[in-house]
């Protein structure tokens, strides 16, 4: 098998316009980790990890005390070929029979524009532990959709070494390049729902 790795991450979506601190959840219908890693030096391969659920705690009085906690299916990989889906849940690569799920955590959340953020944290692939930055660009207002839900949208992208994760399979070619690239550019589309607040005792 010649392909990349992939790879991925989750994300914090913040909004600064929300009154009080609130807890929204990733739906994962309508959120997607999606990547990108060069194949033979000449094209890219993309693909789409599985579903992606987690939760952010969003502080509206302080952006910057927000937090979020992603899980990604690392078994769901899909790149359009089955073989290469593959080897890339193979020990090769994802090993997805020991490490079925990718991990993030965040820990500091800046505020860069009304609508644009750095999330930086813990991201975890095949057990290795590597923090990255996220640049997340979200919605600035939540709005009610049609079914009674309050929600916010964004995308986050990054770029990792799949080789700082302990994904190192690769292939020399005749011309001393390379099968696969190391680069890993990951986008995530995120769409969140807040959380009904429980109603006091």
């Amino acid at each position: 098998m010649r392909h990349p790795m992939s790879f991925i991450v989750l994300v914090l979506i913040a909004a600064p316009e929300v009154a009080g601190a609130s807890t929204w959840n990733i739906d994962p219908a309508h959120t997607a980790a999606q990547f990108g890693v060069r194949h033979l030096m000449v094209s890219t391969v993309r693909g789409h990890l599985g579903k992606v659920t987690g939760v952010v705690n969003l502080d509206e009085a302080d952006i910057t005390k927000s937090s979020v906690e992603a899980t990604i299916d690392a078994a769901g990989i899909d790149t359009r070929e089955p073989k290469r889906d593959e080897h890339l849940r193979s020990a090769d690569f994802l090993d997805v029979a020991r490490y079925p799920t990718i991990t993030f955590k965040s820990k500091k959340v800046s505020k860069v524009a009304d609508d644009r953020y750095q999330v930086t944290g813990d991201l975890t692939i095949r057990g290795v532990r590597k923090e990255v930055v996220l640049d997340v660009e979200g919605v600035p207002k939540p709005f009610n959709d049609p079914f009674g839900n309050v929600r916010l949208g964004g995308v986050a992208r990054t770029k990792i070494s799949r080789k700082d994760f302990g994904v190192a399979w690769n292939k020399v070619l005749d011309t001393g390049g390379l099968v696969v690239g190391d680069e890993v550019e990951v986008t995530i589309d995120i769409e969140l729902t807040k959380q009904a607040e429980s109603a006091p005792r």
